[in-house]
């Protein structure tokens, strides 16, 4: 048996679990990553790209529950539920309808913007610490509308991000052909919000990311985490081949598979996946001058550095079921007929496992049985957005500092 040791383990090589050993490893701590497969090679390879800090509102609060029935006729269509997946779904969908109760409205979304404005200034210092501000882009987004009544369904939404100091301006057809030129005449109006940010590519974005943790002395285990125990010294870390890690404390940060990790310590958390699909095109395929928002149709289209990427729609289907890659040729398809003279060759398809908590906010904090554990997982499609302001939350638990924000709306003990 092969036994390693560390101050800190870290589970999960994705864009959360970077950020919380890059923020770790600058507070002086002995820092270990562990993942399966490498660093940023799973579901924050193939995100969308955006730095979504002004997309505050809750999914079930979001016109989700009013679209539910109309999506779920359509297979292809913004939500999907294979029938064969939709009896174990219905406790999460049971508690999704609940998290949208208007009496819940103001603290689900308080909560969500104070993470997303700690997010926003955490990765931009960040960027800054390590070099990586080249890789931010900030040339805003659009949110389009086929139609006056889609327009107005919007504006509750738009106001209640007004409350709290988010810029957007709503334009008419004309302002949209100089915003973006190209579009289908079908959408009449847009939403331009100008504090929208994106970056060049997010699995190099992580990639990088994790360059600088490692000149912090940061350190990454290529293995497949079996368990998590409870040890005399700390924790224990079990792994394929028989080796093992010691650790004084623990972060699970492993996305849509954190949830089978947190029952070890009698967490029961109601995480499911959003299986997100794209495709992504060589970036002469179309002009694209912004990141497009097709609201109505659930996905959107991002300029990266020399692709073009169509991606998003929502699939609650497990980690068990094979891909279905219609679902990304629907999105393709539609691009085709909103973006007249779209090149669609030389696509590559892609698909992601996005975890998923009813109430659209993620689990940060320590274990209910064990002060030693502590969870970085749920962030749904706001991963990459939401992933600074994680590590710095961590890294203030750990090193015995106040956190940042109220970290009690993020409490795993509120399921």
């Amino acid at each position: 048996m092969t036994r390693e040791s560390c101050d800190i383990a870290v589970v999960g090589g994705g864009i959360v679990g970077i950020a919380v050993a890059a923020f770790l490893a600058e507070a002086g701590r002995d820092v270990t990553l562990v993942d399966r497969t490498g660093i940023c090679e799973e579901t924050s390879s193939g995100n969308a790209a955006a730095l979504a800090f002004s997309d505050v509102l809750p999914l079930a609060q979001k016109g989700m529950m009013r679209n539910l029935p109309r999506w779920l006729t359509d297979p292809l269509g913004p939500l999907a539920i294979p029938p064969s997946y939709f009896p174990k779904l219905l406790p999460w969908l049971f508690r999704f309808w609940r998290a949208g109760a208007r009496s819940k409205y103001d603290a689900s979304l308080a909560a969500q913007v104070s993470l997303m404005q700690l997010a926003e200034q955490e990765w931009l210092d960040l960027m800054d610490r390590s070099g990586t501000k080249q890789m931010l882009r900030q040339d805003g987004s659009i949110e389009l509308y086929e139609s006056e009544s889609e327009f107005e369904a919007s504006l509750s939404g738009w106001a209640a991000r007004e409350k709290f100091g988010i810029e957007f301006r709503h334009v008419d057809q004309g302002a949209l052909a100089q915003l973006q030129p190209g579009l289908s005449a079908q959408f009449i109006k847009g939403t331009f919000v100008p504090g929208w940010k994106t970056v060049s590519n997010p699995q190099l974005l992580g990639k990088a990311l994790w360059n600088y943790a490692q000149t912090r002395g940061a350190r990454f285990l290529h293995a497949n985490v079996l368990d998590v125990a409870a040890a005399s010294t700390g924790s224990v870390v079990q792994l394929d081949g028989g080796r093992t890690i010691s650790a004084q404390n623990v972060v699970i940060a492993a996305g849509a598979w954190s949830h089978k990790l947190a029952r070890r310590f009698g967490d029961v958390v109601p995480l499911e996946t959003e299986r997100g699909y794209n495709t992504t095109f060589p970036a002469a395929s179309f002009d694209l001058r912004r990141q497009l928002i097709f609201s109505g149709h659930g996905f959107v289209v991002t300029p990266l550095e020399g692709q073009v990427r169509v991606g998003g729609a929502v699939e609650l289907g497990g980690l068990e079921l094979a891909p279905n890659y219609a679902r990304a040729k629907a999105m393709v398809q539609k691009v085709k007929s909103f973006l007249p003279g779209f090149d669609a060759s030389n696509g590559r398809e892609w698909m992601g496992y996005r975890p998923s908590l009813p109430d659209s906010l993620p689990v940060i904090g320590a274990a209910s049985s064990n002060a030693a554990i502590f969870y970085a997982f749920g962030h749904g499609h706001l991963g990459l957005t939401q992933a600074a302001a994680t590590g710095r939350l961590i890294r203030d638990i750990i090193v015995g500092q106040n956190p940042a924000i109220d970290l009690r709306p993020f409490s795993v003990e509120r399921f």
